[in-house]
């Protein structure tokens, strides 16, 4: 479903004057139905890595080749912005510690409007939507709400009820358990564990090892730079 080769990313720092490497010869693979975490400390590339997978940074280096749904395999380096930003509407999702959304939009049009990417109708979207918000716990006197007047654990239940919603082909999870308490990581775990089931491939960060164990089928561990089966 997923290779990632020799992948390599540096960033420029201009007022200094210096280019720093994030990144250099990550080599991964995810089969279909899979989940792949990322292991490692604060600053060794993880976010990198999903950030590229997902196009928002443009590596230096590499190959990343996705099999698509309609195209087949296809190089994410390569492919035009008009046909990425087509497999994040409809089969890729990502979910990050962070909710950016356009102004003016309230938590139920958000979510309902990730299933009309998909192509779902109004009224079963918007059915579907109350459902993952009902799921996430966010009460429904907020459905009509801008979330930029949310604490910061609604946002993010709201960024994984967005992206679980659409049942992607590729869900890439960075650290979405971050800040969240115990009741709000079961939730988000039962999410994952039935969109697994469902056949969706995933690739995630995890600080909370704990929470990965019986979920990932293999780590990539950022210290080494290797692939390893996961414990059951």
């Amino acid at each position: 479903m997923l290779s990632v080769e020799d992948l390599s990313k540096s960033f420029t720092i201009h007022h200094l004057g210096q280019t720093r490497e994030a990144i250099s010869g990550i080599n991964l693979n995810v089969a279909q139905g899979g989940f792949l975490g990322i292991v490692g400390r604060s600053g060794s590339g993880k976010s990198t890595i999903l950030k590229s997978i997902y196009g928002t940074y443009r590596p230096d280096g590499g190959r990343i080749i996705y099999d698509s749904k309609e195209n087949g395999p296809v190089d994410i380096m390569e492919i035009s912005d008009h046909a990425l930003i087509h497999l994040r509407k409809t089969e890729i999702g990502y979910v990050s510690q962070f909710l950016k959304v356009m102004p003016r939009t309230t938590s139920l049009e958000l979510v309902t409007q990730s299933l009309l990417e998909m192509g779902v109708g109004l009224v079963e979207a918007e059915a579907q939507a109350k459902t993952a918000l009902e799921h996430y716990d966010i009460p429904e006197s907020l459905w009509n709400n801008y979330p930029n007047t949310f604490s910061g654990g609604e946002k993010l239940r709201l960024n994984i009820a967005r992206a679980t919603v659409k049942a992607p082909r590729l869900l890439l999870l960075d650290e979405p358990t971050a800040s969240l308490d115990h009741a709000s990581k079961v939730k988000v775990r039962e999410a994952i564990s039935k969109l697994k089931d469902e056949g969706t491939t995933l690739v995630g960060i995890f600080h909370d090892l704990e929470f990965m164990e019986g979920l990932c089928d293999s780590v990539y561990d950022m210290s080494n730079q290797e692939m390893r089966h996961a414990l059951a």
